[in-house]
């Protein structure tokens, strides 16, 4: 399909923009934008889910488990990080074993699972980046 000439320039406008975004990026920065990533691929999945439309809840549920598993998963560091990293490791495949049993099920409950304990750990990631970041801008709150 024939692309106009504005639009491959818009997306490749966006593409160096995001990679110049990355490439910029703390590790800690990285990593909260692997988890904007997966709660919009998982939203966009259970909003694809709710409208029937099974192809893009697909594609959806397959990037939400590229980031957990190729993301969040990968840079894990159980040297360093123990018990912790471990059981976020262990976190990590259960989620994914959810997605794909949603994506064969067309089962929006196991989405929502996912969501439900991801989200914490996304607001605390969050939250951590959030209260390193206010000391090095000179204090704060």
């Amino acid at each position: 399909m024939y692309t106009p000439v504005s639009s491959r320039a818009t997306m490749a406008y966006r593409q160096v923009g995001v990679q110049s975004v990355v490439e910029s990026a703390s590790p800690h920065m990285l990593i909260q934008m692997l988890f904007d990533g997966l709660m919009q691929s998982l939203n966009a999945a259970r909003g694809a889910l709710q409208r029937g439309e099974i192809e893009e809840k697909g594609h959806q549920l397959g990037k939400a488990a590229r980031i957990l598993d190729e993301g969040l998963k990968a840079g894990l560091n159980v040297a360093q990080g123990g018990e912790l990293a471990s059981n976020l490791g262990a976190l990590y495949d259960y989620c994914a074993n959810r997605l794909m049993l949603a994506n064969v099920r067309n089962d929006l409950a196991l989405i929502e699972e996912v969501v439900r304990l991801i989200a914490p750990v996304a607001q605390s990631w969050g939250q951590i980046g959030a209260g390193s970041a206010a000391p090095a801008q000179g204090g704060g709150v």
